[in-house]
């Protein structure tokens, strides 16, 4: 006689069969309560901006936008902050963490510690760190001939030395956003190689690496933009007028027209978030 096994039942139960239904409706309770969280303010500005009791519904606040004295000046110069801190950012972490991973990976840790020293390292200090260094080199270096690049960084028209503060501040989301694409890809054999086939180093590097982890460099890139387009602390107390000291400063003349440029430069920011979050997309 033939002994026939028997398999348990693993037939899904009631509770079972509904946890999906309970994860999508809790996940929409969750998404409820963050839209609210975010839009309710957002309306309610745009409100602020668009009505009052003498004139009723208006968009005159917006038409001001671009008429309004300082506001091209100082959206161009933090532009142009951006576009210098992007480059010098880059500049600083890629090849560095190349060479790390490459040639020393045993001081990762060391380097990963490095760029998340700004993140507990307030604002306020670095204003007081740069303000010093900079009253006190001017008599140190009179007369040396850095005496001229000293002054040269602090040019109202483009400030260089707020390049160098935000360069510090953008430091750990830029090292983790790159981070992220180089755990992605085999750095090592790729480099390896491309360096066998005769390639040269500045061959491998924009040919090769920046291809791979190209929505990390652009992850990174916006959340330079972003800093630098809503920093105020540190420009503020320096004496530099860029887009954010402007939006404060005009607030107190015509606090419609300030809202509705902070509406203005959020929206902007949320659509570059969504621009790069479809292309990561669509190039997974």
């Amino acid at each position: 006689m033939v002994a026939v096994a028997t398999l348990p039942d693993v037939t899904p139960g009631p509770a079972a069969t509904a946890r999906p239904g309970q994860r999508r409706a809790w996940r929409g309770i969750v998404l409820v309560v963050a839209a609210v969280y975010f839009v309710v303010p957002m309306a309610v500005s745009f409100w602020f901006t668009v009505y009052s009791e003498g004139q009723g519904f208006s968009l005159a606040a917006y038409g001001r936008i671009l008429s309004a004295p300082g506001f091209l000046p100082s959206l161009l110069l933090s532009l142009a902050l951006a576009a210098c801190t992007i480059v010098a950012v880059l500049l600083l972490t890629l090849p560095a963490m190349l060479a790390v991973r490459l040639g020393a990976p045993r001081l990762r840790p060391v380097l990963e510690l490095i760029s998340t020293l700004p993140l507990v390292v307030p604002p306020i200090t670095y204003v007081v760190g740069i303000s010093t260094a900079l009253r006190e080199g001017v008599d140190a270096l009179a007369a040396t001939p850095f005496w001229a690049t000293l002054i040269a960084v602090q040019d109202e028209r483009f400030p260089f030395v707020l390049v160098l503060a935000y360069v510090m501040l953008t430091l750990p989301f830029a090292y983790r956003s790159l981070d992220a694409g180089l755990r992605a890809i085999d750095v090592r054999t790729l480099v390896e190689a491309a360096r066998n086939l005769g390639a040269s180093w500045p061959y491998v590097l924009f040919r090769v690496i920046i291809p791979n982890i190209r929505s990390s460099i652009a992850s990174a890139s916006f959340l330079t933009l972003a800093l630098v387009l809503g920093e105020y602390t540190i420009a503020a107390l320096l004496g530099y007028e860029t887009f954010p000291v402007w939006i404060v400063t005009i607030s107190g003349n015509d606090g419609q027209l300030s809202v509705a440029l902070s509406i203005i430069s959020l929206l902007l920011i949320w659509l570059l978030l969504l621009t790069l979050s479809g292309a990561g997309r669509k190039r997974r």
